[in-house]
């Protein structure tokens, strides 16, 4: 056998291939493939096989071409093997760049038959046998994987084998990415859960989680591809996390940007007490009393009557929040208040069954009537003034925008209650009158809606109507 000494060495030829003697050629291609061909003669035939690349990825679908010349004697080739290392699983076969049926593969090889001359001198000189390959995971990484050809043809000695001639196989690394989701904010003491996603990666692989430098857990790639752990701030503030995932022998590390979690206290479990209601009826005012501890100011309680909302009502520097009910029928009321929370406080609610007697006899009923002056504006104060009659009753007023107590205010000598507002969105605003009643004159109520001009602060200056309630005066 002679095998031709030139050689075109470029960065990543087989060292196997150099070092047998063989003429190697590889192709420019890219960064992401390089082929390779090398030549060698044997018994008047001259071989010349092409790797399309030589440094694939996992997944990628890679070519073998071997190419056989005759210089003297007509043969036949009746069966030709490619040789292939058993993590490449063959896809196709081609005999002169058209489809071939595969006769058989098995774990390193796949076989082609038919009837192909080969003519030296006159005819079809060559014959070329593709076969192509998807690059599996189970591959291994930076080793030389063999490759090579046999063939049968119809001349008495020719059996040839070149089952590891090349050229060979130099699998990628994995190329890897990860990715870690993370709350943006959480509570001390509270468990997260942080998910790592790792492309590139396979099952079972280890992913290590870090606050800032300190290692906080590790686990295992799922089947998914993701590590998860179960994280508990220890301290408040800034953390910074992240994921790394380690470099095994088929992929790289990578690490996940880092994710930044604002842990802030715990929240403090809040109570509410409804003050106990006595003599409650129908048509008198009569008031209902909210403390929120821990005390302190912030947050709103909203009374219900049964499912009806009567009001929400900003609670005050004691953690107190009152409202005047004055209510309409008799017999028992379930009461609720239930305070919305601040910042580090939890909400609460509480309930009451208060009894509400009929109105006694002989009582005087009133009206209300509300006006607003000018045509209200946002940012504009505008006065709401309510008239009662009989205007001598006394008693109070309960201002309201939407189910947001603007405040109480009482009736004057002339039957007179009046409160400042100040909008803050425009549109239309329902505005309520609740006249508490007093003596033996009875409660009355009169309502407004009302629309507001102007640019809402928050759209963008679009004058767009604003939603109804929870407007409060500046």
């Amino acid at each position: 056998m002679f095998d031709k000494n030139i050689r075109r060495v470029i960065g990543g030829i087989s060292a196997v291939a150099v070092t047998a003697g063989l003429a190697v050629t590889v192709g420019a291609g890219t960064a992401s493939a390089a082929s390779e061909t090398i030549t060698w003669t044997n018994s008047n035939t001259k071989f010349t096989r092409t790797i399309s690349d030589v440094n694939p990825s996992e997944g990628d679908i890679i070519t073998s071409k071997t190419k056989l010349e005759r210089s003297a004697a007509l043969e036949y080739i009746y069966r030709v093997w490619d040789y292939h290392p058993p993590c490449l699983t063959v896809e196709s076969a081609k005999v002169d760049g058209k489809s071939q049926k595969l006769e058989s593969w098995g774990d390193d090889w796949a076989k082609v038959e038919g009837s192909w001359v080969v003519q030296p001198l006159i005819g079809t000189k060559s014959r070329t046998f593709e076969f192509s390959y998807r690059v599996g995971a189970d591959c291994d990484r930076n080793t030389l994987l063999t490759t090579g050809v046999k063939y049968e043809g119809s001349l008495i000695h020719r059996d040839q084998i070149f089952k590891d001639k090349g050229p060979h196989i130099n699998v990628r690394m994995n190329s890897t990415s990860t990715d870690l989701a993370a709350p943006t904010d959480m509570q001390l003491g509270e468990s997260t859960l942080l998910a790592a996603t790792v492309t590139g990666g396979a099952q079972g692989d280890s992913v290590e989680f870090y606050d800032g430098n300190a290692k906080i857990g590790a686990a295992q790639l799922g089947s998914d591809l993701v590590a998860t752990i179960n994280w508990t701030a220890s301290t408040t503030g800034n953390h910074s996390l992240s994921a790394r995932f380690l470099a095994t022998s088929k992929a790289e590390g990578s690490q996940s940007p880092v994710k930044n979690v604002s842990v802030s206290q715990t929240d403090i479990v809040s109570t509410t007490g409804l003050a106990p209601v006595v003599g409650a009826q129908v048509g008198q005012s009569t008031v209902l009393r909210a403390t929120v501890s821990p005390t302190g100011p912030g947050g709103t309680v909203e009374f219900k009557d049964g499912g009806t909302t009567l009001g929400n009502v900003p609670v005050d520097d004691n953690g107190a929040a009152t409202y005047t009910w004055v209510p309409s029928t008799s017999g028992d009321h379930s009461v609720t208040a239930t305070f919305s929370g601040r910042a580090g406080v939890t909400g609460s609610t509480t309930s009451a069954i208060v009894n509400v007697a009929e109105a006694p006899a002989g009582n005087v009923d009133s009206t209300t009537a509300l006006t607003i002056d000018g045509a209200p504006t946002v940012g504009v104060e505008q006065t709401i003034t309510a008239q009662v009659n009989p205007s001598d009753a006394g008693g109070t007023v309960t201002f309201k925008v939407g189910d947001s107590v603007l405040g109480d205010r009482p009736v004057g000598p002339n039957g007179i209650a009046t409160i400042q507002w100040t909008p803050e969105r425009n549109g239309e605003h329902s505005i309520t009158a609740e006249y508490s009643g007093a003596g033996n004159v009875n409660a009355s109520t009169d309502q407004e809606i009302v629309n507001v001009g102007g640019a809402d602060p928050g759209d963008g200056g679009n004058g767009s109507s604003g939603s109804i309630g929870n407007i409060f005066g500046s």
